[in-house]
């Protein structure tokens, strides 16, 4: 079984952290959105699920800094709080990104992806450094595990288990 959790990104509470109530982690979850991340965290109800994690990729305050990252997939994560079992079923959801347009904007394309990914989306820039040797400066970095690590490590701390779900339903 843990060979399967594996595959789809399962993770489980360490033993002996008692299960918080529903409403706690969900408010956990929701916490974790700020103004300042690239990411939203909102009410989930809209996508069939209780919580929605996803890059502001259609913000109009965001999307130039997306551009110019050269940002490649979208990442969506939508959970289902099970009370009963005390688990987040969650399902990530990727999308291919292509830039259209002048000035360029995002557009989400038909390539769908569903379950684990390792996506990383960086920018560089080469330069003299302090030393006058060239060196690489990484000006833009967006990695999925930025949004998943934070909404997992909630979840195991408050003593639920973390499904990761790539086949059925939420």
């Amino acid at each position: 079984m843990r060979l399967f959790d594996k595959l789809t990104g399962t993770a489980h509470p360490a033993a002996g952290v008692a299960p918080r109530p529903a409403q706690e982690v969900r408010a956990a979850l929701l916490g974790l959105g700020r103004a300042d991340a690239p990411y939203v965290i909102r009410e989930g109800a809209a996508q069939g699920a209780d919580v929605v994690a996803e890059w502001r990729t259609a913000e109009p305050a965001w999307q130039h800094l997306f551009v110019r990252s050269q940002l490649t997939r979208a990442v969506r994560f939508r959970m289902r709080l099970v009370p009963e079992t005390h688990e987040v079923r969650v399902i990530e959801e990727g999308r291919e990104v292509t830039r259209v347009g002048d000035p360029p904007r995002l557009k989400i394309s038909g390539q769908y992806t569903r379950g684990p990914d390792r996506t990383v989306s960086r920018h560089s820039t080469i330069g003299r450094g302090e030393s006058g040797r060239l060196e690489a400066t990484e000006t833009y970095r967006f990695d999925c595990a930025e949004l998943r690590d934070p909404l997992r490590d909630v979840v195991l701390r408050a003593g639920w288990t973390w499904r990761g779900v790539v086949f059925g339903r939420l």
